[in-house]
């Protein structure tokens, strides 16, 4: 059983790769610092699984933290790394911030993979890659735009990085580019838990709807776009993770092309934010409040994927569309709101 390194493993699209992983019948280990995450999903992860992930509370910055872990774990055969922050609006406030995390983490894990002879690496990339796309859907080979936020630009600094060490490294790589990861786990054992007021829309959507938030703002109504707000690729969290599975098991057979293949990971069908929007409402009937706001800073126009490249090379399926993404999004924030009223109450009753 091959042994697989997620780094990330306690956050979102992390966790939910740990469970595809684990299913598919891969050995795991998990490095997260837990400074943007917790390990209640872990907890989720064992629900689900069975198994109880091993985590390593570890700053990937620290390169000797770093180290000590391949050193416990000299099988490791496959890396995926998910770590980075990626918060466009917050990456463009704190721009040292963004570059020093995610290109120090990336740097000090490739290290480590030409120093134990780590075999297949897969990279959490974006679609931000992409820019402001002058043809939509955007392929593999659509031009490198110039970055709309610091996030993008560390994600596209990361891909440099991994092609110049692909040239000189016997590992092979695949970078994933994916749109807009959204949902959770049909058990509703895991799912997106950001720290803090939610970045991303569908959380923003499911925390207003519960009541965590008053309202929340749709940015920008003035795109050229069918009803003026952003297009996006929303791609179900599950469909995701199986992607970052059938990745390794690609690498693994020796399937890739070039010792840096990239796959788009998206549904292929742009949906705007007011679309997503309705769909969350008719989906799971509840009337969402919300305001127009103007345009955000760094967020591009529109964008989708076309995903006929890991479609026919991954053997990829997508199951989930747009209305089951809406639908286990909304319960997994029921399952929340259920935990956290029980925690309530069993503290009201010692009192």
């Amino acid at each position: 059983m091959a042994k697989i390194l997620v780094t990330g493993g306690c956050g979102y699209i992390g966790s939910h790769t740990l469970v595809d992983l684990i299913e598919s019948g891969y050995d795991v280990i998990s490095i997260d610092d837990n400074s943007r995450s917790t390990k209640q999903l872990l907890s989720g992860v064992e629900a689900i699984t069975g198994k109880r992930v091993k985590n390593y509370t570890v700053d990937l910055c620290n390169y000797d933290d770093t180290i000590a872990v391949f050193i416990e774990n000299p099988d490791i055969t496959g890396i995926i790394h998910f770590a980075a922050y990626k918060a466009v609006g917050e990456s463009v406030e704190k721009p040292l911030l963004y570059f020093e995390n995610n290109m120090f983490s990336l740097i000090n894990l490739l290290k480590c993979v030409q120093e134990f002879k780590i075999q297949q690496f897969v990279f959490s990339s974006s679609c931000t890659v992409y820019g402001n796309p002058d043809v939509i859907p955007v392929t593999e080979q659509s031009p490198i735009k110039q970055a709309e936020s610091p996030y993008g630009l560390t994600k596209q600094i990361g891909e440099q990085l991994i092609q110049e060490m692909a040239k000189v490294s016997d590992c092979k790589f695949i970078l994933l580019r994916y749109f807009n990861p959204v949902g959770a786990h049909v058990s509703s054992l895991i799912g997106e838990l950001p720290l803090g007021r939610p970045a991303n829309l569908v959380p923003a959507i499911t925390q207003t709807a519960i009541g965590k938030l008053p309202q929340m703002q749709v940015y920008g109504t003035d795109y050229d776009t069918r009803d003026g707000s952003c297009i996006r690729d929303f791609i179900h969290v599950c469909d995701i993770a199986h992607a970052h599975t059938l990745s390794i098991r690609y690498l693994e057979q020796g399937n890739n092309k070039t010792n840096c293949d990239v796959f788009n990971l998206g549904t292929g069908n742009g949906v705007t934010v007011l679309e997503a929007i309705k769909a969350f409402e008719s989906v799971n009937n509840v009337k969402l409040n919300y305001v127009l706001s103007p345009r955000r800073a760094g967020d591009v126009i529109a964008i989708y994927a076309n995903n006929e490249f890991a479609v026919n090379n991954l053997k990829w399926q997508i199951k989930h569309d747009i209305n089951s993404m809406m639908k286990t999004a909304w319960e997994w924030e029921l399952k929340l709101k259920e935990a956290a009223d029980l925690t309530s109450q069993q503290k009201s009753e010692l009192n």
